[in-house]
């Protein structure tokens, strides 16, 4: 899969074919096609994979020394820009993912990892400042597009500071607003 995935990033799902894959990866179109029914299937295990280790990422830099749970979220969103600086992430997870396996499929794989991150320490961290009554669900997605378009933004140069600012900013008003 590591080679599959970076032809996928350098050129792209469309531009990739399997018999590039193979070679690169030293196999034979059979044993490419005895573990994925397609290419697709293949790039989805790739998208898969990686969503998996962003969210391992996230979870292992929010710490569990933290003193808050809100101290938690915030070390979480400085891992998410950490984790999603590796070269090809942001392409991969917030480009190339959805155009090809489709928004629903893509919302499936965040759902199994980054989604249920942030839903978590969203609720520890509004249920730690006695907040009540919000659309959790609703309030974890718009912070999560939030994250993505400012990790877009930093994987095509812009400095990452402001962003990270930004995200804090927003949490800590959504947080601690009373």
């Amino acid at each position: 899969m590591a080679a599959a995935r970076t032809l996928f990033i350098e050129k792209g799902y469309a531009e990739t074919s399997t018999p590039e894959i193979v070679a690169a990866a030293g196999l034979t179109r059979g044993a490419l096609y005895h573990h994925f029914t397609d290419k697709q299937a293949l790039f989805r295990a790739v998208v898969e994979q990686e969503s998996a280790t962003v969210a391992a990422e996230i979870e292992a830099g929010a710490s569990n020394e933290t003193p808050s749970a809100i101290d938690a979220l915030m070390e979480g969103s400085r891992a998410y820009f950490d984790a999603m600086i590796r070269p090809g992430r942001a392409k991969l997870l917030l480009l190339e993912g959805p155009a090809v396996l489709g928004r629903k499929s893509m919302d499936e794989i965040d759902a199994e990892h980054g989604a249920r991150t942030l839903l978590e320490g969203l609720t520890e961290a509004l249920a730690e400042t006695n907040r009540q009554g919000l659309p959790l669900g609703p309030l974890s997605e718009m912070l999560s597009a939030a994250f993505d378009r400012a990790a877009l933004a930093i994987s095509e140069g812009a400095d990452p500071r402001p962003y990270q600012e930004g995200i804090e900013a927003l949490l800590s008003g959504l947080i601690r607003q009373s």
